[in-house]
């Protein structure tokens, strides 16, 4: 029998999950390491091992491929605790990080005060340089300028070198120089160049996502780096691959390399994951919602496929790369609440971790959070939690919350209650933000709920938002590591070319494009892949005197026509018109960057069985749940109920690592899978 692996690492939790060739699905969770996520992972194969029925060598040994979403990039800048960085740039141009683009993030705050550099002043160093717009060199690299650099930041201790020199997407000769330069004198340093991170035109993105390439890589590196070792000694020997932000995979040599791509490795396998399950159900429209214990991962898929964008933000430095369009809200099982001075009640985004974590947890966390307030509404079982591997303290729950109300004025199932509500209205709004304030209509979208904690929440969410479906995978809680096993190998290439498409060379571009994919192939071959490449082409386009472009699919062309421009403006106005209710056909369609991913295709994941059809089967239990007022509530195990059976709410449907919750009025049909297809009762029904 041979294995696949997906291990996704959150806050809380590890989750990870093996898949056989008949498409037989074991899951499970173990405790999160933050200090070395290693541990975690390797105390999770050993549980994952253990649930197989066999020892985890064995079981690593018919092991193909592991594919692995990790949080340490994501946490070495959330928590600024990458490296000690140093960056060269181009002489008189040393400010570029703090002067940004001149704008703020909130830009209607006169208080907000401006996300400090990853870089302080003393550490970011010109070098005497030039290479003009067009690739002309104006200046040649001072090799005195740039030895003079390298020994002060050598003085200074960095232990990695950004490199961003002006207009090095055109010709990288002088950064490549320099880079040779750093390895020389400053062995073992980790080295960043801009024209390999992201070459493409402004300054302040592509100068940014190279530091936090360089801030974030060390850690990256070593931290993989101690897996494969572990790994290799536990007896695997197949391929390590690293889920991307852009829901691709990578090899650890290439994901080290760039590093800043992982900064939204583990919510991107809950889309990847996503899109899976929307082609099993035959529903395109979904809206993945994933709550864990510290954040919960919001994004869309239309017609099956999840946008993507390259203007991403985290921890207040911008990221350049093509990544899923994913939105964090620090909302989760972990958030903690809390009552401001005004008696304002409050839940997250501070997180009580995986340590202490919540108070029921008994690791020695005091405060109350949206774990303790479910526990404390009876929605959690306190004897059999995660399968029975772990006991929640009611009592630490209870004292946890009684401070809450103490400090509201309320009772302790009122607090308890607020709670729930507020980390739910904080969700909805999340939801908003990727439908609603798009101009998205969310109500023909079904809600996809996943991750450990979601299930409690989302009938409530989305009757706030007003949709009628929610999908309950059997797999919710470890859905973005099996959603991993859905991923291909993908390098994203780009290359700037301003010009307006009309005037542009059809023979040019279409030179442009093979470049960059041969280049694409080149590198899927150097890792040893000898299956189907997929190529999709895409444009970055704005019009004449916009200052931001637009993503433009470009698939749907003929490239082999004489009017490859015209048809290329055409796609533009048609998406510029779908995203802003508008178009400008009368002005140029400028092209910025041209864009390449391929695609190497991993094998697909096996769909499971589908379930036997069986006698419906009845509660396994009853439990008081305080739903407004207390209620003998039936409680349901999941991985018991029988394709095609219905559970009216109010109900509990519980497994080892997740819980749902059916509020009066929900309908929950299990599907040939084992899912959940919630059928939720709307406002207006329930105020009735």
């Amino acid at each position: 029998m041979a294995w696949t692996i997906g291990i996704d690492v959150g806050g809380t939790f590890t989750d990870l999950v093996a898949v056989d060739d008949t498409g037989r699905v074991i899951h499970t969770k173990s405790a999160s390491t933050p200090a070395d996520q290693s541990m975690g992972v390797m105390d999770g194969l050993a549980l994952l091992a253990e649930a197989l029925g066999i020892d985890r060598a064995a079981m690593l040994a018919a092991t193909t491929r592991i594919v692995h979403g990790t949080t340490v990039a994501t946490n070495a800048l959330l928590e600024r605790k990458g490296a000690r960085v140093g960056l060269l740039t181009t002489a008189g141009h040393i400010d570029v990080l703090e002067m940004r683009e001149g704008l703020k993030d909130d830009r209607y705050n006169l208080r907000v005060p401006p996300p400090e550099p990853l870089v302080p002043r003393d550490r970011r160093l010109g070098v005497e340089e030039r290479i003009r717009h067009d690739g002309r060199v104006e200046t040649a690299l001072s090799t005195a300028s740039l030895s003079q650099a390298i020994h002060t930041l050598k003085a200074k201790q960095v232990d990695s070198v950004a490199v961003c020199y002006f207009h090095a997407y055109r010709d990288p000769t002088h950064e490549r120089m320099t880079a040779e330069a750093v390895r020389t004198a400053m062995p073992g340093c980790y080295v960043s160049l801009s024209s390999e991170v992201l070459p493409q035109i402004k300054e302040y993105e592509r100068i940014c996502t190279t530091v936090v390439n360089a801030y974030v890589g060390p850690a990256l590196q070593r931290y993989l780096e101690r897996l494969e070792t572990r790994l290799r000694e536990a007896g695997f020997s197949g391929p390590l691959l690293i889920i991307q932000s852009h829901g691709g995979v990578a090899t650890v040599a290439d994901a080290v390399r760039l590093a800043a791509g992982a900064v939204l490795s583990g919510p991107a396998g809950g889309v990847a994951g996503s899109r899976h399950v929307a082609r099993l159900i035959g529903h395109g429209d979904l809206i993945p919602f994933d709550m864990g214990g510290t954040s919960t991962d919001i994004s869309l898929i239309a017609s099956g496929e999840a946008a993507i964008s390259s203007d991403r933000k985290l921890a207040g430095q911008r990221v350049g790369l093509q990544s899923l369009d994913i939105v964090s809200i620090g909302a989760g099982g972990g958030s903690i609440a809390r009552v401001d001075a005004g008696g304002v009640l409050h839940v997250g985004p501070e997180s009580a971790g995986a340590q202490p974590g919540p108070a029921c947890y008994g690791r020695g966390g005091t405060v109350a959070t949206v774990t303790d307030a479910n526990l404390v509404l009876g929605y959690l079982d306190a004897a059999s939690f995660l399968g029975g591997r772990a006991t929640l303290d009611t009592q630490a729950a209870e004292r946890a919350v009684d401070r809450i109300a103490a400090a509201l004025g309320v009772d302790r199932m009122a607090a308890a209650e607020g709670i729930h509500r507020v980390v739910n209205t904080r969700m909805a709004e999340g939801v908003r933000l990727v439908s609603v304030r798009r101009g998205i209509d969310p109500r023909r979208f079904a809600l996809l709920s996943f991750g450990g904690a979601a299930g409690l929440h989302i009938t409530e969410i989305a009757r706030q938002l007003d949709l009628s479906r929610v999908i309950v995978p059997r797999l919710a809680a470890v859905l973005s590591a099996w959603g991993m096993l859905a991923s291909d190998l993908r390098y994203e290439l780009a290359r700037t070319h301003i010009g307006d498409a009309s005037r542009l060379s059809a023979d040019g571009l279409r030179r442009i494009y093979q470049e960059m994919e041969e280049e694409g192939r080149r590198r899927l071959a150097q890792t040893g892949f000898e299956g189907t490449v997929q190529v999709r082409r895409s444009a970055d386009m704005r019009y004449g005197e916009q200052i931001f472009e637009i993503p433009v699919p470009l698939d749907g062309l003929d490239w082999s026509r004489a009017d490859l421009l015209a048809q290329m403006a055409e796609a533009f106005h048609t998406c510029h018109e779908a995203l802003y209710t508008y178009a400008l056909r009368d002005q140029e369609a400028v092209l910025v960057n041209a864009r390449v991913a391929v695609i190497g295709v991993l094998p697909a994941l096996p769909a499971e069985p589908p379930r036997a059809a069986t006698a419906p089967v009845g509660p396994r239990a009853h439990r008081r749940a305080h739903l407004g007022v207390w209620q003998d509530v039936p409680v349901f195990a999941f991985d018991d109920l029988a394709a095609g059976q219905s559970v009216a709410g109010p109900a509990i449907v519980e497994s080892s690592t997740t819980t749902v919750l059916l509020r009066e009025g929900d309908r929950a049909e299990v599907t040939t899978f084992g899912w959940l297809d919630i059928a939720v009762r709307g406002r207006a029904d329930a105020s009735r």
